[in-house]
């Protein structure tokens, strides 16, 4: 079992930002998360916020062991060939330490304020499929020419590839049968949900069929789950169900309690799950 610590770069200063990443690192989380939007997820007002990819960037720089992601880089916000080259530039930049989580976004009041198109639910799985598909084949190194529903390429070429190979982990997060459980046994390392192990039984099946369908073994793709660290008791339970259930990867949320309770969960529920 591997744990990510939840570390979105709202509502706090730059500098406490990178704080509570270091502390991350220090104590052993395997991965740090951000998010990706324009504005503070939860609170009345405006408040600090950073924007995601530059924010990798600047952490590659800033940490030494820790992986970085987004959950999730929206689709929208970014040309994929643009994701692309950004993405790569972080993980060069992190000597390999990318995770790469892509999802359809969502937030459409972001979108209008900041005259960012959103397109209707269909079109954004329709580039959320053609950005999976540029940045695999981007990735290669090679050139590309593709004919996508939304974004096309012709003879299109990255260099250099990235460092991890064949590139980044990929994650996709979400349960709907029809768009996003097909991509994420096309495309997916990682498959991130929410829920309990038991809640998400069904669509964990389905996903090791998919897989199957698409001639990958199902092993293949890890299963992340989302954890409370407000009790650690509570916590520890938890942890162990979504172990028993073959999961590997839990993004832990910052607790209200702040860092005494994610040291507690560090020294005291972790030593145990982590192998």
């Amino acid at each position: 079992m591997r744990f990510g610590l939840d570390v979105a770069q709202q509502r706090m200063s730059w500098d406490e930002f990178v704080r509570r990443v270091r502390l991350a690192e220090d104590l052993g989380f395997d991965g740090m998360w951000g998010f990706d939007h324009m504005q503070p997820m939860y609170g009345e007002g405006p408040g600090e916020t950073f924007e995601g990819l530059t924010t990798l960037a600047a952490l590659s720089g800033l940490t030494s062991r820790i992986r970085l992601g987004l959950l999730v880089t929206g689709v929208t916000y970014r040309h994929p060939s643009m994701l692309a080259l950004q993405a790569n530039t972080v993980d060069h930049a992190s000597h390999g330490r990318l995770e790469l989580a892509i999802g359809a976004a969502w937030f459409d009041k972001e979108h209008h304020e900041l005259g960012i198109p959103f397109p209707p639910t269909a079109e954004r799985f329709d580039l959320l499929e053609d950005a999976l598909e540029i940045l695999v084949r981007l990735f290669s190194g090679e050139k590309v020419s593709y004919e996508g529903k939304r974004v096309s390429l012709r003879d299109a070429q990255m260099q250099p590839p990235p460092v991890q190979r064949p590139h980044p982990p990929i994650w996709i997060g979400g349960t709907g049968p029809k768009r996003t459980l097909p991509l994420v046994a096309r495309y997916a390392d990682v498959w991130h949900a929410w829920g309990s192990p038991n809640s998400l039984k069904d669509a964990n099946a389905r996903i090791d069929e998919l897989a199957t369908e698409a001639g990958r073994h199902p092993s293949g793709i890890v299963r992340a789950g989302s954890l409370s660290l407000d009790d650690l008791d509570t916590a520890a339970k938890h942890a162990g169900k979504f172990q028993d259930a073959g999961y590997g990867y839990l993004v832990c949320g910052w607790p209200g309690a702040g860092d005494a309770q994610v040291e507690a969960f560090a020294r005291q529920v972790m030593p145990a799950l982590v192998h």
